[in-house]
């Protein structure tokens, strides 16, 4: 009798992204965010496997990078080769992007001749402005306020670790307004996993976006709790996150900033801190270490940063092929 494997459930899952952008978790619901998981997954035990895809065979993605990066270029576009596709890279010095050409001129152009664009920057409002123009999907791969690659990417790792999200408990330490937390926060409200953050008051994040969450989160039975206190903040925690303390662009604010999150470092007591031997340790990279964690946990059996960064390939694959994959 023919039985459905699970590496073949997701091309029988009833949910259709094609078309969609992919700007923040907020516009994804919780069964659309497991489908990109499920997805993720099966992705990845094909590579794992030597089976290369065709899902984005005839495809061209135009990859436009504000920012440096590491992870978000290499992932984007090993997964983009990965399926048959072809990605260009346009730094912020080969287009004229929101500065001699308009913003939706070059999303009208570049839509005309790429399949999907992906978009590394500052404002959220640029990525949001090129899908509204562009006609094909476009993918954050980074804004100041949100990165929701590297948040499904967290997802991803947290299951491989648990088995599950649902009932899970993570805590953002450090920066609690900065775009990873945001992402996290999202991410977590959708899936059902308990979201806190440990954070000096100044760094709390938006209140808008926290209300947000909220809903989200009493929808799928998950918590937030916003605190000053890192100890109290990471009682209970499956996942401690943190990332750097000052983000890019932010540069001139190091010394300011190291002095007031010394507190929220993660260390051997605030892994402690958690009551339980199996929390794992989570950071987006790159790490500062000395700084936002210590050498001693970054190197740790506790770290899973690395298995972090190359899920953001599988997952940032399954991204483009729900979107505008062949299948």
């Amino acid at each position: 009798m023919f039985e459905v494997t699970y590496s073949e459930e997701w091309f029988f899952m009833p949910v259709n992204l094609k078309g969609r952008s992919f700007l923040t978790l907020l516009d994804f619901s919780s069964e659309e965010i497991a489908y990109l998981l499920d997805l993720s997954a099966d992705l990845k035990a094909k590579k794992r496997a030597g089976v290369r895809g065709t899902t984005l065979a005839g495809k061209n993605v135009a990859l436009l990078f504000e920012k440096a990066s590491t992870r978000t270029r290499c992932a984007f576009t090993v997964a983009c080769v990965d399926e048959g596709g072809h990605p260009e890279f346009l730094g912020k010095n080969d287009i004229h992007l929101g500065g001699k050409e308009d913003v939706k001129d070059t999303a009208r152009v570049l839509g005309r001749m790429f399949d999907g664009i992906e978009f590394r920057g500052f404002k959220q409002s640029m990525v949001e402005d090129l899908a509204r123009w562009a006609g094909v999907p476009v993918w954050n791969g980074l804004t100041d306020v949100d990165h929701p690659t590297q948040a499904l990417a967290d997802l991803l790792t947290l299951r491989e670790n648990f088995g599950r999200l649902k009932g899970l408990s993570l805590t953002y330490v450090g920066d609690g307004r900065n775009n990873m937390a945001n992402a996290l926060m999202i991410g977590c409200a959708k899936m059902g996993v308990h979201f806190a953050i440990g954070a000096p008051k100044e760094l709390f994040p938006d209140p808008a976006l926290v209300a947000k969450c909220e809903v989200a989160a009493k929808a799928s039975e998950a918590s937030i709790k916003i605190v000053e206190n890192p100890k109290e903040s990471v009682k209970g925690a499956d996942a401690i996150y943190t990332d750097v303390w000052v983000s890019m662009g932010e540069e001139a604010q190091k010394e300011v900033r190291a002095k007031l999150l010394e507190p929220y470092q993660v260390n051997a007591a605030l892994m402690k801190a958690t009551g339980k031997d199996s929390t794992i340790f989570l950071h987006c990279l790159p790490a500062l270490k000395g700084y936002e964690v210590t050498e001693e946990v970054f190197e740790s059996s506790a770290s899973k940063v690395f298995d972090e960064a190359e899920n953001r390939m599988h997952t940032i694959k399954a991204v483009m092929a729900a979107t505008i994959g062949n299948q």
